[in-house]
């Protein structure tokens, strides 16, 4: 699947997100590495802390089904669901894709000029506790 197809389905996953709050809607498209391909939408909560980014509840519905390997995430959003400024992932995301995927895992956004941009989560979380391996 290309990033522009994961971006698409991205861009899809928007459109169910629960934002009443900060009216910020973010769509994830997380590519496992057998072809399966999860979305999740940011879901907010009036107390802040208890809200769920797109890409941890992708991350989830993944993990619940059994998956553990994955490649590549699409993310975009913006205000009023519409596609604005480019939409990395929170540090508590990437601390999550540390915890299942490699440096190498990939990471596409977009603007609203459409172009997809591309970074490895090492370049987005250097010094990431990838694993456990740092908790021996």
């Amino acid at each position: 699947m290309t990033p522009e197809q994961l971006m698409f389905l991205a861009k899809e996953a928007m459109g169910h997100a629960y934002a009443p709050y900060s009216g910020f809607y973010v769509g994830a498209a997380l590519l496992c590495d057998d072809g399966t391909v999860y979305t999740g939408c940011n879901i907010e909560n009036a107390a802040y802390s208890p809200t769920n980014c797109a890409e941890r509840t992708a991350f989830f519905k993944a993990v619940y089904d059994g998956h553990r390997r994955f490649t590549d995430i699409a993310i975009c959003g913006g205000k009023g669901g519409v596609i604005t400024n480019l939409c990395t992932p929170c540090g508590v995301c990437r601390q999550v894709m540390g915890e299942f995927c490699g440096p190498d895992f990939r990471i596409h956004m977009t603007d609203s000029s459409g172009l997809v941009q591309t970074q490895t989560l090492a370049q987005l979380l250097p010094m990431g506790f990838f694993g456990g391996e740092h908790l021996l």
